[in-house]
C-alpha cells in the first residue's frame, strides 16, 4: 500500500519536508531566461509547501534534494540540511516521458485557444490540462510510492518541475 505524508497527523510534519531544491547544472545545461524562470518558480512552489520524507529514514529530517539527470535517469540525491547524504533514489524516464509529452501538447493547445476560442473551449481544455497534470503526479507518487513518502500536492508540484526540466521554451 503507497503511504502517503499526512500533515495533520504526523507530529514530524514540520520536518518531513523539503526545504531546499537544487537542479544539477552539470546533468540540466543552461536554459534561456525564460526556462530558467520556471524552473525557479517550479522550485518556489515545491520547498513552499510539501510533505516529504524518504521512507526508512530514521531521522525525521528536513531535506534537501538536488534532482538531476543521467543516462536516461531522474536522479533525486536527498541529503540532510547539513549536508550529509540520506539516500539517492534513480527512475527511469521512459514512464514519465508520455505524462510529460502529453502534458506538454494541452498546454500549447490551451494557450493558442486562449487567443481565440471561446471561454467555454478554454476551460474545457484547461480542465483537460489539469487533469493531465494530475496524471502526471499520480503516476509519479507511483512510482515513489515505495521510496518516499509525499502527499498529492507534493507529488504535483515534483511533476512540475520534471516537466520544467524538460521544457524546451
Amino acid at each position: 500500500m503507497a503511504q502517503e505524508a499526512d500533515r495533520e497527523t504526523d507530529p514530524h510534519a514540520e520536518t518531513r519536508r523539503l526545504v531546499a531544491v537544487r537542479l544539477d547544472k552539470a546533468s540540466i545545461g543552461a536554459a534561456s531566461r525564460d526556462i530558467e524562470h520556471e524552473r525557479a518558480i517550479a522550485i518556489h512552489d515545491l520547498i513552499e509547501e510539501n510533505a516529504f520524507f524518504p521512507l526508512g529514514d530514521p531521522d525525521p529530517g528536513p531535506y534537501d534534494l538536488l534532482v538531476s539527470l543521467a543516462d536516461n535517469r531522474l536522479v533525486l540525491d536527498i541529503a540532510r540540511q547539513d549536508g550529509e547524504p540520506v539516500v539517492s533514489h534513480h527512475l527511469s524516464l521512459s514512464p514519465l516521458r508520455k505524462a510529460v509529452k502529453d502534458y506538454f501538447f494541452m498546454c500549447e493547445t490551451y494557450y493558442e485557444a486562449i487567443r481565440t476560442a471561446s471561454r467555454a473551449q478554454i476551460e474545457a481544455l484547461d480542465m483537460g490540462r489539469r487533469g493531465l497534470h494530475n496524471e502526471g503526479a499520480e503516476l509519479l507518487r507511483e512510482r515513489l510510492k515505495e521510496k518516499i513518502a509525499l502527499d498529492f500536492h507534493t507529488s504535483r508540484r515534483l511533476f512540475t518541475l520534471i516537466c520544467a526540466l524538460h521544457w524546451k521554451g
